[in-house]
């Protein structure tokens, strides 16, 4: 299903095309390859300091369905409904801590969210589907998998390729068809000074 973001100017296809559906294919695996190329994308994004705060942990159900499940098991009973057709899950954990001096980093959380765009814009330009979610259980997820403090769980991304939408409850799939929308420009991005529209 294509559902492309309808803009006042023409922008880079990838990007258009990227969107988060709840549809996956679960008879469609996603390869080690295909997911080292995802991981490359996001260690590319940019950081402050170069830091490279964001460190991803990833569950391919095809290779180690067991460890898939304990993952699947820290997310939110609505977003179990429709993940369980995703072959491959990812948490993105931002370090609050600089690497170099141990000192408090601001922009990590900042800087891990570029990591996982880099990834979701890869997934798009592969021909597959990312989903992130903010639905889980982080205290679980950081006790399941030994995840050290000075980290913080930012969200879950189900990966997978696309599915279809009639599969999907019917609260689900009315979302899922539903037309994509966004704020006019001007009401988020201003010139000159606070508030003031930039179109």
């Amino acid at each position: 299903m294509q559902k492309p973001a309808i803009t006042s100017v023409a922008i880079q296809e990838t990007i258009a095309n990227r969107w988060s559906p709840r549809a996956f294919d679960a008879s469609k695996s996603v390869s080690q390859e295909q997911v080292i190329a995802l991981l490359e994308a996001a260690r590319w994004a940019p950081s402050c300091f170069g830091d490279e705060p964001w460190r991803f942990i990833v569950w391919n159900k095809n290779a180690d369905e067991e460890s898939w499940q304990r993952a699947f098991d820290c997310l939110v009973p609505n977003n179990q409904i429709w993940v369980k057709a995703a072959p491959v899950l990812m948490l993105v954990c931002a370090n609050t801590l600089f690497g170099h001096n141990q000192t408090p980093n601001r922009w990590g959380q900042y800087d891990t969210g570029a990591a996982a765009e880099n990834l979701c814009l890869q997934a798009s330009s592969m021909g597959l589907m990312v989903h992130q979610m903010g639905g889980f259980n982080a205290d679980k997820a950081r006790e399941t998998f030994a995840i050290p403090d000075q980290y913080t769980a930012m969200a879950m991304l189900a990966v997978g390729y696309e599915g279809d939408a009639n599969n999907l409850p019917d609260e689900l799939k009315t979302r899922e068809l539903a037309e994509r929308k966004r704020k006019p420009l001007g009401e988020l991005f201003f010139e000159g000074a606070w508030g003031t529209p930039v179109v």
